[in-house]
């Protein structure tokens, strides 16, 4: 074997361990990995398979085949002795060396089988060596169990040349066939849906919403109960076209010989099919169909609810509008707060949040009235009419609501989209109760902290205010958050809007400035402006930099529409000057600027007459320009809402506009400038560290987006977040609290801090406590708690609290003396829960009493335990629900809890007896109970496609779980599952991402019982549970593991 430089994924044996040992001898770096325990049986499993190929292969001889078969038998007798399975004989092999090929269905016409063989897969490419894809395809129908289908359109040319087939497998007994499609550009014959709809044992599923629905996949899917399933995975639509003609590619899947594709295409097609986008077709469905095909055709559908055209699908909220759907209701239900800001940019849905929000109202309000009375206030009648017609599509009522803006008057006030201009002129809170409206709703919020604006905050009182921004901050300095207790319910974070393509990707170039940093002085939690501006303004040199780059990276800097932020009006000025000179227009732009200047200068931009606008004051509404294409940051932005805003400045969609440039010139900065929150809340979700993501070439990033760093900038960002990882950062919070209070103004507090430096509790507990950093600090006076380092290991294991109720009820019991006598069941149940938590399985008290008598005896830490239970409190953004089970159970669905949690809150541990518990499922015959703890991610990897699709949710209702390998279906444990319900065993769900997470076992989110719905397979079982309590949307998202966003 010779070793070529480049990537391997081979396990090392002895002979590659020589050649690797020869190679580091002769100093060539070599990249080695530990196989993870969560996918070794594969991956050594995939090593024999082509040792035992290659041995097998050079048997010769009169009888070759025979002792290939001797082999293999001895093997798999090894096997099955290294495993404790005695008896191997029914897995050896016959010396007849037969293969099975069928078992033959009396019900069924003897066909042909297809060409190519199910247990190999293959790629078909139209070629005249290939069999016709459309031959396959007819074979495959025939001798199928049940079929899926998914194609973006479906013409009857395609289905003609199928009919036949189709026909015979439908009227075969127990059969399915499921079609999903959509009305997409009106390229789907209706004649063609109306024959599948017509065929016995067929489901079709459509989606009417192209707009928002991107379905470009097609697949054929063929299962079979003999193992033997296929699936052509490639670009043919059902056409004759595409079957038929053309150069189309098409890989077959083989379930026997890659079941780990397989699962991962059953799984996608089965949670599409699950998915409220794609609606069931029935009979009475043709004339909406016909017009929505007809819609398409003319370029007339999707406009409803954004332009007052004619709509033939229900809106329904993305995922993440469901989010905060939720945290309004948690806002509401667990911290009474009634005045709601939500922020998100433009573009991104935030008038289909506020519709369905009302509707929410409307439905647990206690009126008999339909509707509670709502007032809707924006500045602009195109945003009126808009949100008029939104709110009317989610209602289903084309009669709901009066406009009063321009020519409109209303023929009633109680659900009213009102001007605030024609609020004002006409005098509106004269004419009206303070108390009129249950529900106001004011658009573009960062308006309202205006004088025009004050009459109507100050007037009216009503049950829920809801504010809608894309910026809160404004430059004018008046307060927006004032209104809402400086609190934001809810921001739609940026990769969940790209993913939707409701703002436009970005391609982010970080550039190695000539400038550094970390000699300016930070104060106040920033640089120091005036010693940044003493830098940069009038820096030829940098300068200069800055137009090369501008010229190197962009296509043509003269089509260019941009944005230069700057660190004062001089450096604007300056920088503006710079450009122009350089043979780029460009013009200043700062808060002093006359309105009429910043109109010219929006025209002048979109016009391209100048290339950039250099600003100072991000929130200047003259520069928010859905045409520019282009940001550059020419300043250290330290605050991650200010980077986040600016960056929105350019993520609108527009016409044309591809994708953002962005242009960061990265200085060595100061230590305490955070890199990390920057990439962070550029990155999607993923488990690895930011400077992994950096090292890595960033792959979670959000669809169509692209960051590069030149390789100095790459060093700075890199050397400071590492060093903000490192113990340097205890250091770093001693100096922060020392200066707090002087700092920001804020009483010192866990709380206060944690949310002006947007912490998490973790990052405090995982290196001390908050009593110990504040004493080290010099802010409180030094105490010598006993048990201190075992209780900050505890409070580290309670930070996943989020159950309001049970975090009242502990922190009403722990701020009284204890009494085991004045408290009940649950309380005595919440307190061992928090005892297992606070201290451990090492050193668990024998009693509670016990237990709670030694937390007392650590007076600051038990104080700080109140504080940070009052802190955990504030954030709980979920409402949790009781479950209703035979036996009873102080945990609460959706509620997040550890393991031993779960089973010393269930009464199956004790203070004296705690039963080992190391696989995932566990029958406890004193609940008739079985207890499944899912860990969605088998491996550290952060993608392994062998084992992701073993359990994920299929939707909010359906999870899809795999048994031990030891369980069969007609097993007792098995029976146990299938029969629950009859037998009146509970099946309990506790789901978590990872098992791991900075050294700490993660806890499970509780989804409560589930029933029994299907299962396929045996040794191991693929089960499918129902839910009897919908998961909220954050959870859907960790747990479907086929989610876009």
């Amino acid at each position: 074997m010779t070793l070529f430089p480049g990537l391997y994924e081979c396990i090392v044996n002895h002979a590659l361990e020589d050649l690797l040992s020869k190679a580091q001898a002769d100093h060539i770096e070599v990249s080695l990995a530990t196989m993870d325990e969560g996918e070794s049986h594969i991956l050594l499993a995939q090593y024999m398979a082509g040792m035992i190929a290659q041995s097998l292969k050079k048997i010769k001889g009169k009888n070759k085949i025979l002792n290939q078969i001797q082999i293999c038998n001895s093997i798999i007798k090894q096997l099955y002795e290294k495993s404790l399975q005695i008896e191997c004989r029914n897995e050896t092999i016959t010396d007849a060396a037969k293969r099975l090929l069928e078992v033959r269905n009396p019900l069924v016409q003897a066909t042909p089988r297809p060409d190519t063989p199910l247990s190999f897969g293959c790629l078909l490419t139209g070629t005249r060596n290939d069999p016709t894809l459309v031959s396959q395809l007819q074979k495959e129908i025939l001798h199928a169990d049940r079929i899926d289908i998914l194609c973006s359109f479906i013409k009857w040319s395609g289905i003609r040349i199928l009919q036949d087939e189709l026909k015979a497998f439908a009227e075969r007994p127990d059969t399915l066939l499921r079609v999903i499609t959509t009305s997409y550009l009106g390229a789907t014959d209706l004649k063609a849906v109306e024959f599948l709809r017509s065929l016995p044992n067929a489901e079709l599923r459509i989606t009417y919403d192209t707009k928002r629905t991107r379905l470009h996949a097609k697949a054929y899917i063929y299962y079979r109960n003999t193992g033997f399933g296929t699936a052509y995975i490639g670009s043919a639509n059902l056409s004759q076209a595409a079957l038929t003609e053309g150069l189309e590619w098409n890989v077959k899947i083989s379930q026997y010989e890659s079941p780990h594709l397989w699962e991962k295409i059953c799984a996608t097609f089965e949670t599409y099919a699950n998915h409220a986008e794609f609606e069931t077709y029935s009979k009475k469905d043709k004339t909406r169909l016909s017009q929505a095909l007809i819609a398409e055709r003319e370029g007339l559908s999707n406009r409803g609810y954004e332009e007052g055209g004619v709509t033939f699908f229900d809106i329904t909220p993305y995922e993440y509008q469901k989010e905060i759907l939720e945290k309004l209701e948690a806002d509401r239900k667990i911290h009474s707060r009634f005045r709601n800001l939500v922020v998100a940019a433009t573009g991104t849905g935030k008038t289909v949040v506020a519709a369905f929000d009302y509707k929410q109202v409307c439905q647990v309000h206690e009126s008999s009235k339909r509707y509670v009375r709502m007032l809707f206030v924006a500045h602009r009648k195109e945003i009126l009419r808009q949100s008029r017609t939104c709110f009317r599509g989610i209602l289903k009522d084309q009669n709901f609501g009066e406009l009063f803006v321009g020519e409109f008057r209303p023929d009633h006030f109680e659900q009213l989209f009102v001007s605030i201009q024609l609020f004002n002129s006409r005098s509106l809170w004269e004419k009206i109760p303070a108390d009129y409206y249950d529900y106001i709703v004011i658009d573009e919020f960062h308006h309202a902290a205006a004088n025009s604006y004050r009459h109507l905050l100050q007037y009216f009182k009503p049950r829920i205010l809801l504010g809608l921004t894309a910026t809160p901050e404004r430059a004018d300095g008046l307060d927006v958050l004032g209104f809402f207790d400086d609190y934001i319910a809810a921001e739609i974070r940026l990769p969940d809007a790209i993913n939707k393509k409701l703002l436009c990707p970005f391609q982010y170039f970080g550039i190695t400035d000539s400038v550094s940093y970390n000699q300016i002085t930070w104060t106040r939690g920033g640089y120091d402006i005036r010693e940044i501006d003493n830098l940069l303004t009038g820096n030829d040199m940098r300068a200069m930099l800055v137009i090369k780059k501008l010229k190197e990276i962009l296509l043509d800097v003269r089509l260019a529409r941009g944005l230069c932020f700057c660190v004062s009006q001089g450096h604007a000025q300056y920088m503006a000057q710079k450009l122009s000179e350089a043979g780029i227009p460009s013009m200043a732009l700062t808060a002093d600027s006359l309105l009429d200047v910043r109109n010219n200068a929006q025209n002048r931009i979109v016009q391209r007459e100048i290339n950039f606008i250099c600003v100072v004051d991000l929130f200047n509404e003259g520069v928010d320009i859905p045409e520019i294409d282009t940001v550059v940051f020419l300043r250290p932005t330290e605050s991650l809402t200010i980077f986040l805003q600016q960056l929105g400045r350019g993520l609108r969609i527009f016409n044309g506009k591809e994708c953002l440039t962005v242009l960061d010139f990265v200085g060595q900065a100061h230590q305490n400038y955070d890199f990390e929150m920057r990439f962070r809340s550029l990155i999607g979700r993923t488990r690895k560290r930011v400077d992994d993501e950096i090292e890595n070439g960033f792959s979670h990033l959000p669809a169509g987006c692209f960051i590069k760093l030149e390789k100095v900038a790459k060093e700075h960002i890199l050397n400071n977040i590492r060093h903000a990882l490192t113990h340097a950062k205890k250091t770093l919070y001693m100096r922060r609290i020392a200066s707090f209070q002087a700092d920001t103004g804020h009483r010192l507090s866990l709380a206060n801090f944690l949310e002006y430096y947007s912490l998490k509790a973790d990052e405090i507990y995982r290196r001390s406590n908050w009593s110990r950093l504040c004493t080290s600090a010099n802010m409180r006076v030094d105490f010598f708690d006993p048990d201190e380092g075992r209780l900050t290991k505890g409070f580290r294991r309670i930070l996943n609290m989020n159950c309001s109720s049970q975090i009242e009820k502990l922190i009403n019991i722990l701020n009284r003396p204890f009494n085991a006598q004045e408290i009940d069941e649950l309380d005595k149940r919440l307190l061992i829960m928090l005892n297992f938590s606070l201290w451990g399985l090492k050193s668990i008290s024998k009693t509670l009493t016990g237990g709670m008598d030694r937390l007392y005896n650590n007076p600051v830490m038990h104080k700080e335990l109140i504080e940070l239970l009052n802190y955990l409190l504030t954030k709980v953004a979920i409402v949790t629900q009781k479950p209703n089970l035979p036996f009873f159970c102080p945990l609460e669905i959706h509620g997040n809890y550890t393991r031993d949690e779960i089973l010393s809150g269930l009464g199956l541990w004790t203070f004296e007896r705690q039963l080992s518990m190391r696989e995932g499922v566990r029958h406890f015959p004193e609940l008739k109970a079985d207890l499944f703890f899912v860990t969605l991610n088998k491996t550290e990897t952060d993608y392994s496609p062998t084992t992701m699709y073993d359990d994920y949710a299929i939707s909010d209702t359906l999870f899809h779980w795999q048994s031990q390998n030891t369980t069969s279906a007609d097993s007792p444990t098995g029976q146990r599952y299938i029969s629950h319900e009859k037998t009146g065993q509970t099946i309990l769900l506790f789901v978590r991402e990872n098992k791991k997470q900075r050294g700490l076992s993660c806890p499970y989110y509780f989804l409560g019982p589930v029933d029994y719905v299907m299962h396929s397979g045996s040794r191991p079982m693929n089960i499918t549970w129902r839910l009897r309590t919908a998961m909220p949307s954050f959870l859907l998202r960790q747990t479907a593991r086929l989610a876009t966003a």
